[in-house]
């Protein structure tokens, strides 16, 4: 199976047709995708300029739309790299109970849904890395009750058991899923509450 590099290559090579080239970006969500698969793919398809189901794109807007998931990538490996050093150190002093943040990463690991988006028209409209970074900022940092990538003030509880990707607090702002040890008790508790922001808030609950 390729690997994302080599996907990469293929995708920047002229040799290959555009179809191929397009299918190997693609096939690099599937190595690494911040907002889920789709929701990924529909945010670079926007930004970069060619449909979703477009089978003969500009290569040079693959091109591009490869290199915010190349930049998106590193921003993640770098935090995936450091979180590695912490747990070794902690582990090394004895301090072997993992924190709930790191709980939460133990299952994002490598990246995919990190930020997932569970409806694939609805997600952040900054670049991947920029709301990478905002991510990891917050959750290096102590809980607050606004999304760490929009600022957004509502979310609305999604159901399912732990571990389930795409459960927890939605923001009814830019659709992602909040990583819940990055919110405050009160934000939470406030999702979790009864759906006070109207049938659209009610469908994106249900979506997935």
């Amino acid at each position: 199976m390729a690997g994302f590099r080599s996907l990469a290559r293929q995708v920047r090579d002229p040799g290959c047709d555009v179809a191929l080239r397009r299918y190997s970006l693609r096939k690099c969500l599937e190595r690494f995708a911040p907002y889920g698969h789709r929701a990924t793919w529909d945010h670079l398809c926007g930004r970069h300029g060619f449909g979703p189901e477009d089978r003969d794109p500009d290569p040079a807007r693959l091109v591009a739309a490869l290199e915010e998931l190349e930049e998106a990538r590193a921003v993640w490996l770098v935090y995936e790299r450091e979180f590695a050093e912490r747990r070794r150190r902690e582990k090394h002093l004895g301090l072997r109970r993992p924190a709930a943040v790191d709980d939460w990463h133990r299952r994002t690991w490598g990246g995919n849904g990190v930020a997932r988006c569970v409806d694939p028209a609805v997600h952040p409209a900054m670049p991947l890395g920029e709301a990478l970074r905002r991510l990891i900022s917050a959750l290096e940092a102590a809980p607050g009750a606004r999304c760490p990538v929009c600022d957004g003030a509502g979310f609305v509880w999604r159901p399912g058991g732990t571990g389930v990707p795409g459960c927890g607090p939605v923001c009814t702002e830019c659709g992602v899923v909040v990583p819940a040890p990055v919110l405050t008790d009160e934000a939470l508790s406030a999702a979790r509450g009864p759906a006070v922001h109207g049938g659209a808030v009610r469908e994106l609950a249900a979506v997935g």
